[in-house]
């Protein structure tokens, strides 16, 4: 994040800085200009289109308005884009790559409308909410007024209201309901299916004598707290982001299993080797284009491959090793099936099962989304792993 940067402007003659946010890592503007109502979306998108930034002193909720149809007009299909998919018979890799230009073209332009807050995470415009908390969860403490995109302030309090709330997890509210809360820029365990994949996979027998397990990237803490509910005694959870582990710390107190489960800053592996090691990585082979979509995106497999090479050391014999994987990757003509298998014969690991299902989230069944033939192929498979 780019918080330790700071971004410039003149205003009534005068020169103004702040500091500048954002978690896409777009460096700061280098041209800025002041707005208010009276700009209408026409003026306000060629600007953007530009490269001029947008920074708002009108009404806050006319400034929301103002991003909504800067959002219609990036999304309105060009004669070009329209004469192209009639043309051309593209790939799906085409087509995912063409998709990932569009969504960072479409971030870079919506995110030309600014907002400043101050240091104690307040909007000084006309209706603008109390921002405060959600700020403070989001980015901590700050020592003087920021600049952000209304874009991201608005995905900062919508993160808020999401951590709030909750996520239902059905897997674990037999008798009473139990929610997940993510915190911002954690990945949100709004797919189910992959819970459910371990909270069903039958668990090795060797745990009965070492009842260990390892959670790998532990995210929000949610399959460590499946884990501990099945009657593993001892989890140990590792990530690299404090956002992961503070989130995690927080889900896991909030459930019954805090005494099973140690949280644990490194990557990948902590010391020692396990009966069990469970990971769900990134599923996407691919850059992602901000911190946010780490959970998303594994530049060149660096994580799926992490882990199963480490497997040897740290697995016990008679020990399973879960990997969680999506094959859309393989749709979309990122990873082969073939290139996994190498994988799991290069890292001298067998495969002891797989266990399938079909995602069930909204995307799959929308027919407008540019991956929709590749998503409604996918399948989300729990490799059960062994060592050869």
């Amino acid at each position: 994040m780019s918080s330790d940067q700071s971004i410039g402007w003149e205003e009534d003659g005068v020169t103004h800085s702040a500091l500048w946010r954002s978690e896409n890592g777009i460096r700061p503007h280098q041209k800025l200009v002041i707005a208010d109502d009276t700009l209408t979306a026409d003026a306000a998108y060629r600007m953007a289109c530009e490269g001029t930034a947008i920074l708002w002193r009108g009404d806050f909720q006319n400034a929301r308005q103002l991003l909504q149809a800067l959002a219609r007009r990036v999304d309105k299909p060009s004669k070009k884009s329209v004469r192209s998919k009639k043309d051309f018979h593209q790939s799906q890799l085409d087509i995912f790559n063409l998709h990932r230009l569009a969504q960072s073209q479409r971030a870079r332009t919506l995110g030309m409308l600014l907002i400043e807050c101050t240091a104690e995470h307040h909007i000084d415009l006309r209706r603008a909410p109390d921002i405060a908390q959600a700020c403070e969860e989001a980015y901590g403490p700050t020592r003087s007024s920021y600049l952000v995109s209304l874009r991201e302030l608005l995905g900062v309090v919508g993160a808020h209201e999401w951590r709030k709330k909750g996520v239902l997890i059905p897997a674990l509210s037999g008798t009473q309901a139990f929610h997940i809360h993510p915190h911002y820029g954690v990945f949100s365990p709004i797919r189910g299916e992959y819970i459910d994949l371990v909270n069903q996979a039958p668990l090795p027998r060797i745990l009965d004598s070492h009842p260990i397990a390892f959670d790998i990237g532990v995210g929000t803490g949610i399959l460590s707290i499946v884990l501990a509910s099945r009657g593993i005694a001892k989890i140990i959870a590792t990530d690299l982001d404090q956002r992961a582990l503070d989130c995690a710390k927080d889900n896991i107190e909030r459930s019954n299993f805090a005494k099973q489960i140690e949280l644990l800053k490194t990557n990948l592996f902590p010391e020692g080797k396990a009966a069990l090691i469970v990971c769900n990585p990134p599923w996407l082979p691919a850059r992602p284009s901000s911190l946010l979509e780490g959970a998303i995106y594994d530049p060149n497999s660096q994580m799926l491959t992490g882990f199963l090479s480490g497997l040897k050391d740290h697995l016990l014999p008679e020990g399973e090793a879960w990997l969680v994987l999506s094959d859309l990757a393989e749709y979309l003509g990122l990873r082969s099936r073939e290139q996994l298998q190498a994988w799991f014969d290069e890292a001298g690991v067998k495969v002891v099962d797989r266990m399938n299902i079909k995602p069930h989230h909204k995307k799959v069944f929308d027919q407008t989304d540019p991956l929709h033939v590749a998503r409604s192929k996918e399948v989300t498979s729990l490799w059960r792993l062994g060592l050869k």
